[in-house]
């Protein structure tokens, strides 16, 4: 009977620690369960706090530069020597200013606009150039894909826009060689539909440049000074993206003649004219920035547009004729015929 007692004894002590011992374990899978909780919040919340601290560290930045003196905006007009240049600022006039120690004179190059300091007017920062979205619009991303194969009955244009265009931008050392001055531009002209907007297209992929098109009725703008602004803004982003063929159509639109006595609109076409002649005897023709220009009423442009210098060749696009055989208009269907298979024409 008592080995019995004993037995029953152990048994029960037995089975006591087995459950002490997973009431334990229990405990800490809680609590560990517990420590990983407290251990993600404590993560999430760390990196709420550096994403707050950078933050402050932003409103810092900003806060000490609201509090600084502000700065003149100039554009420079050439470097003076290795420590000062001369700036233009509007509407004081000119400066001969400093340049900071930071800044390399290298990088300061006509035209670009920099900011000046209040106090003593040194050069401390270069600022981008500012364009127009409507103009940064103009450009043409894709090159086109239009050649000189897909156009019939214009051999002799093709042969003169390839002298004035693409040899000038493809062989430059010829006409240093020569020591003659590149032409700057082309005009061409002729009734609708002659193919002027195709050549020039087939010119800019043949050249492989950035190809700006613009219409001359797209830079008569209503405000006082917004269709001169477009012109130079126009010619900063073609020299940004050199080498550049500007394509501007409807050029009669802004280059008529200009008469006395006009209203307040046509003062104001005037005005982008003679931006857009100050450009055209601004910029060099060794840029490689070429100006393309198209209309169908050459009789009402200005004799000033059409000057050389300015317009260096004018390229006559006549309508097709049949007073010869070998004739643009036969050449325009033996043309088809090769693309297209076209039989008994």
């Amino acid at each position: 009977m008592a080995l019995d007692g004993i037995e029953q004894m152990d048994i029960e002590d037995s089975k006591g620690g087995t459950g002490l011992r997973q009431y334990y374990l229990s405990k800490i899978e809680d609590l560990q369960l517990t420590v990983n909780e407290k251990s993600q919040n404590l993560r999430r919340l760390q990196a709420q706090r550096n994403e707050l601290n950078a933050k402050v560290r932003l409103l810092r930045e900003e806060l000490q530069l609201l509090q600084e003196q502000g700065s003149y905006v100039g554009e420079v007009v050439r470097a003076m020597d290795k420590k000062k240049v001369l700036v233009k600022v509007h509407p004081e006039g000119k400066f001969v200013v400093d340049v900071d120690k930071n800044i390399d004179i290298n990088d300061v190059t006509p035209n670009c606009r920099v900011a000046l300091r209040n106090d003593s007017y040194t050069l401390h920062k270069i600022l981008p150039n500012k364009v127009d979205p409507l103009v940064s619009l103009m450009m043409v991303e894709k090159v086109p894909d239009s050649t000189y194969e897909m156009i019939g009955g214009l051999d002799k244009q093709i042969k003169e826009i390839k002298e004035v265009i693409e040899l000038p931008v493809k062989h430059p050392e010829l006409f240093e060689a020569l020591g003659i001055a590149q032409p700057k531009g082309v005009l061409l002209y002729g009734p609708p539909g002659t193919g002027k907007t195709l050549l020039a297209r087939a010119v800019a992929h043949h050249t492989d440049c950035t190809f700006i098109r613009v219409s001359g009725s797209e830079l008569v703008q209503k405000a006082i000074g917004e269709g001169a602004r477009m012109v130079r803004e126009l010619f900063v982003m073609a020299r940004e993206h050199a080498p550049s063929i500007i394509f501007m159509d409807e050029i009669d639109s802004i280059g008529s003649s200009r008469l006395e006595g006009g209203s307040g609109g046509d003062s104001e076409v005037q005005r982008t004219m003679l931006e857009l002649l100050n450009q055209l005897d601004g910029f060099e023709a060794t840029k490689n920035i070429k100006v393309i220009m198209a209309t169908n009423r050459i009789d009402i442009l200005d004799s000033a547009l059409l000057r050389p210098g300015r317009i260096d060749r004018k390229i006559e696009f006549p309508p097709p004729n049949e007073e010869v055989k070998e004739s643009p208009r036969t050449e325009i269907i033996f043309f088809f015929d090769r693309v297209f298979g076209t039989n008994n024409i």
